[in-house]
């Protein structure tokens, strides 16, 4: 991409960034929501986060070949006007309560995101240094779980407004609720639509790259070992990111806590947290490989953290409770600060990963967004594991096989440039 001013190009992204994080966060508070409103077990609602990020797996490739064609930009134009379409089937299925009608608008949903994604992640890695990449998807990671901490809280007030509790609720109180829905969807598209004429008639550049002599034998994008074991790595990512803030809602039900619905709130803080320790951090204090490997670290410690902790309230004491919210067990806090050990492991693995792939750089990112399709299956293993056991708190242990993939990533796999040294 020739040089130029990243301001104007960062700020449009940031602005898709932002529209990322409140749709895909809009989930956890959605799981729990529905749960009530189509009379669903754990296990069952957990296929929200299922038809969402499946639509990351099926579209992905598809996409990247759209993006060959239509370029960057008007990909994302593209995915916006999906978007638009998704959040327009919100209407038939909170006229009905439907919950399949609901999987659909997800998956259309997840479908556009797939689109945008797919363009937007090589505009932040390529339109600077690749040594500050991570520094620069920390920014985007910054807007984007600001939106998960903003509406989580902002579903709870107006959805679940004159409703202290979504117990014994009787049949028309459930329509009521699930009517409620249909407004702010209405707005989403309209909202959505305004974004795809900002970016279709926006100056912003296309993504041009120069041809890598290293790797421009290669045909496939399976031929480099560290795009595709990244793929695998921000499988295992997405997967817990996604247990801790979609589950967190469940959790929280399940212990009586009041209005379950904004705990994604409390994730979301902490990764943003993570994220301003990149900001300032990288590549000045440590490098990305390095707060890759202490994301990693910090997940097993935490993850060990919410399986041993009591439900007593000191960690919450400690961290907030000169604010006076000190009201979230230890078991529970110990989930939200997943968020700050997850939030580096995106930003990290991109530029890792994409370094030096030249032309098939629309394929490689393809392929690592493809990893998303963790959010869809981690939660529901997790969710079955739960209602069979009867003990969500133990079956937080098994992100630990996350962890300890993305640490084998950051040790030494990100570094494997032929399948025979692995």
């Amino acid at each position: 991409m020739a040089k130029q001013s990243t301001f104007f190009p960062m700020m449009i992204i940031g602005i898709l960034f932002f529209i990322f994080g409140f749709v895909t966060w809009l989930n956890g508070s959605l799981i729990p929501f529905l749960k009530i409103i189509c009379e669903l077990n754990e296990y069952q609602a957990l296929f929200v986060t299922f038809a969402f990020y499946i639509a990351y797996t099926v579209m992905a490739l598809p996409m990247s070949y759209v993006l060959r064609k239509t370029g960057y930009k008007d990909g994302m134009a593209l995915g916006l006007c999906v978007m638009v379409v998704g959040s327009l089937l919100f209407i038939p299925a909170a006229m009905s309560a439907n919950f399949f009608f609901f999987l659909i608008a997800l998956f259309t949903l997840g479908t556009g995101l797939t689109i945008l994604q797919t363009a937007s992640n090589p505009y932040v890695v390529c339109i600077g240094p690749i040594e500050s990449a991570a520094m620069r998807i920390s920014i985007m990671g910054i807007i984007n779980k600001g939106a998960g901490v903003i509406v989580p809280i902002a579903f709870t007030a107006v959805i679940l407004s004159d409703f202290s509790t979504l117990e014994y609720l009787t049949e028309s109180d459930k329509s009521d609720l699930a009517s409620r829905l249909i407004v702010p969807y209405i707005i989403m598209a309209i909202v959505l639509s305004g974004l795809v004429g900002l970016i279709k008639y926006s100056s912003l550049p296309e993504l041009e790259f120069e041809t890598n002599d290293e790797v421009s034998d290669k045909d496939s994008i399976f031929h480099y070992p560290r795009v595709v074991l990244g793929s695998v790595a921000l499988f295992f990512y997405v997967g817990i990111e996604v247990i801790a803030a979609d589950t967190i809602g469940l959790y929280g039900q399940g212990m009586g806590i009041a209005n379950a619905t904004a705990l994604t709130s409390y994730t979301m803080m902490f990764m943003v947290f993570g994220y301003l320790v990149g900001i300032f951090g990288i590549p000045k204090y440590f490098s990305q490989e390095k707060a890759l490997i202490g994301s990693a670290l910090l997940g097993i410690i935490f993850l060990i953290g919410v399986v041993s902790s009591s439900e007593s309230y000191w960690i919450s004491e400690i961290l907030w409770g000169w604010t006076g919210i000190a009201t979230l067990p230890n078991t529970i806090t110990f989930v939200a600060l997943l968020g700050f050990a997850n939030a580096l492991v995106w930003p990290t693995i991109w530029p890792l990963a994409l370094e030096g792939l030249g032309k098939h750089t629309a394929q490689g990112s393809a392929l690592l967004i493809m990893g998303i399709a963790g959010g869809a299956i981690m939660p529901l293993i997790f969710g079955k594991i739960a209602y069979a056991s009867g003990d969500m708190q133990s079956t937080y242990i098994m992100g630990v096989i996350c962890y300890a993939f993305i640490l084998m990533y950051a040790f030494r796999w990100h570094k494997i440039m032929n399948w025979k040294k692995l």
